[in-house]
């Protein structure tokens, strides 16, 4: 089957395109290009069929797709891109999926469509009683899950097969410091799907029959569901962080919530893979650069710490007491 994956050397998408080669699929791998997606396309020169465009432009698009029987569109710009920059966010989320549906539905067959969504179009949900059902309404609260809802109308309307997919946290292997972090409130619950976990759903879905026409929850099941206090402590522990004080931390309620993945589980058999699993893969990710974060764990702790507008607050608070 052959299989075009936009977004390909995203976080989802490049174990999307690794499960889809796995499972003997013709990819063809679909990005903007730039100094990392590049680097991140050497993996699969040779393996796959690499097609450098912008989602944004319909003859790129059109290239892309054309001769593909299946479209796995991941590509967009998510948090905090999604909100510091919400004219390219819809450009290239809503844009670029409106430019899929159409160059899609113009080729004899037409491609089915996978498109890749978030289980945070659902909202806040942290004061009813868990799981988020996939027949529980939408209540976007952001411009990226506005764009998200939009994206999913679009796939429905199109007159194609389409399977949507609504992903729970996908924590991304290598560390990147990131402010969003401190908002969230420590009791928030939240559920946890491993970055390769996440992709294998994807790859599975290509070549099952009982997907299309289906909107899927993908998390990582009851074993990955935390309270957000749990999930930070671990992270930050395994690097020789340490947790933080619960004064660095705000208020807002997690997206998303915990997830009923029953069905979906039962789709696709992809639930394989820990918290601790992810921990471990990312500390061999740092390999070599562990010693050095560990050494500099107290320096690396107050660079965090300083991103924290509630813990600068707090500390204003005490000098002035």
């Amino acid at each position: 089957m052959k299989v075009l994956v936009t977004g390909a050397f995203g976080n989802i998408g490049t174990n999307v395109v690794r499960s889809l080669l796995e499972q003997g699929q013709k990819v063809r791998c679909f990005d903007v290009k730039t100094e990392a997606s590049e680097a991140k396309s050497r993996e699969f020169e040779g393996k796959a069929d690499l097609c450098w465009g912008d989602i944004r432009n319909a003859d790129d698009v059109a290239a892309a797709v054309k001769g593909q029987d299946v479209v796995a569109h991941l590509a967009a710009i998510i948090p905090i891109a999604s909100e510091v920059n919400p004219d390219l966010a819809r450009e290239v989320n809503v844009g670029g999926t409106q430019n899929v549906v159409n160059e899609a539905k113009k080729l004899s067959p037409q491609p089915k469509i996978i498109l890749a969504s978030s289980t945070t179009v659902f909202g806040y949900t942290q004061d009813r009683e868990p799981p988020v059902r996939v027949t529980d309404p939408v209540n976007p609260t952001n411009n990226y899950t506005r764009t998200k809802v939009e994206c999913e109308k679009l796939v429905q309307e199109s007159g194609l097969d389409w399977c949507i997919m609504r992903f729970a946290n996908v924590a991304s292997i290598q560390f990147t410091p990131n402010p969003m972090l401190f908002y969230i409130a420590l009791d928030s619950r939240m559920e946890f799907i491993h970055t390769k976990d996440a992709g294998l759903a994807v790859a599975n879905a290509v070549k099952s029959e009982k997907v299309w026409g289906k909107i899927l929850l993908i998390g990582g099941g009851s074993r990955n569901q935390f309270r957000y206090r749990d999930y930070i402590q671990r992270s930050l522990d395994a690097m020789g962080i340490g947790q933080f004080p619960e004064e660095a931390f705000g208020n807002l309620p997690a997206t998303p919530d915990w997830i009923d993945t029953n069905e979906s589980q039962a789709l696709l058999n992809y639930q394989h893979r820990t918290f601790d699993d992810f921990i471990k893969d990312r500390l061999d990710w740092l390999g070599p650069k562990t010693d050095e974060l560990m050494a500099s764990q107290a320096k690396l702790r107050q660079e965090l710490l300083d991103q924290s507008p509630y813990y600068k607050a707090f500390l204003e608070s005490q000098e002035k007491k």
